[in-house]
C-alpha cells in the first residue's frame, strides 16, 4: 500500500464565490474536478476533508470519498485532523495537501511534490513556477518563492512573500500545493503564528521561522486558482470538451 495520502481541505466560507466547492464546471462541482486530478497522480488515496455535509454529500455521489471534520481556517489544521481519524495507526508517512480550489491542477505536478521529500533533510515540500508576466513581480497576490538552488528543478526555501520581485531573476510564483512529512505536518500545526506569518499573512512562514526545512519543485506553469465569477468562468473554458 502507498505511504502517500492526499487531503484535499474544502468548506463553504468563501465570500467571494459563495459556494465555491460545489460550483458548476461541465456537471460536476469544482471539488470534483479537483478530487479526480489528485487521484490522476497515482500516488495515493485522495480524500477530501470538509466541515460541511453539502460537500461530503457531492463528493461521495461521485463516487470519491470525504471525512467530515471540525470547524478549521487553516487547511494545515482539517488535513490534520482529518489523517489522525482516516490513519490511527500511522500507516502513511507523505501527506499531500491539494487546495480544493485548483481543478485545472496538473496530476503530474502534484507528483512532481513529492520528489523533494527524497531528500530525508526536508521537512516540507511544495511548488513555484518562473514568472513570466512582468506584471506578477508587483502584484501583491502573487506570492513568490525565493530560496536557493539545489538542483536546476529545485530550490531550497529562504523566505516566500507578496513583496515586489526584484533584481534579476528569476523570480518564482509560489504554488500553494504542499507535500509533508508526518511529522512535519504533526509538529507545524502545534507551532504558534510567528511574527513573519502574521505580517505576511503566508502560513508556510511559521515553518520556516521554527528551523523547518521546505524546498520547491520548480514546475512549468502556475495553475488557475477559482476565487471568484470570473476565474471560475475561466476554468469552465479551461475544462470545455
Amino acid at each position: 500500500m502507498s505511504k502517500t495520502i492526499i487531503l484535499i481541505p474544502a468548506r463553504m466560507a468563501s465570500t467571494r464565490l459563495p459556494g465555491k466547492p460545489l460550483a458548476d464546471i461541465h456537471g460536476l462541482p469544482m471539488i470534483v474536478h479537483v478530487l479526480r486530478r489528485a487521484q490522476a497522480a497515482h500516488i495515493g488515496e485522495a480524500v477530501v476533508a470538509t466541515d460541511s455535509e453539502a460537500i461530503q454529500s457531492a463528493v461521495e455521489k461521485s463516487g470519491g470519498r470525504a471525512i467530515m471534520t471540525g470547524g478549521h481556517v487553516s487547511g494545515s489544521d482539517r488535513i490534520f485532523e482529518a489523517l489522525e481519524a482516516l490513519d490511527p495507526e500511522h500507516r502513511f508517512e507523505i501527506v499531500v495537501n491539494v487546495q480544493g480550489d485548483l481543478p485545472t491542477i496538473d496530476p503530474a505536478d502534484i507528483r512532481a511534490a513529492l520528489a523533494p521529500l527524497v531528500d530525508p533533510a526536508v521537512d516540507i515540500a511544495t511548488l513555484a513556477a518562473v514568472i513570466v508576466d512582468p506584471a506578477e513581480r508587483s502584484n501583491p497576490n502573487v506570492v513568490k518563492a525565493i530560496g536557493t538552488p539545489v538542483t536546476t528543478s529545485r530550490l531550497r526555501a529562504v523566505t516566500f512573500t507578496r513583496a515586489d520581485a526584484t533584481g534579476p531573476g528569476p523570480h518564482f510564483h509560489h504554488i500553494g500545493l504542499y507535500a509533508y512529512r508526518r511529522a512535519a505536518l504533526t509538529r507545524f500545526v502545534k507551532l504558534p503564528p510567528s511574527a513573519n506569518e502574521q505580517r505576511e499573512k503566508l502560513e508556510q512562514l511559521r515553518a520556516l521561522d521554527a528551523g523547518m526545512r521546505i524546498d520547491v519543485a520548480i514546475v512549468k506553469s502556475v495553475p488557475l486558482g477559482v476565487d471568484t465569477p470570473e476565474e471560475l468562468a475561466k476554468a469552465r473554458t479551461m475544462l470545455a470538451g
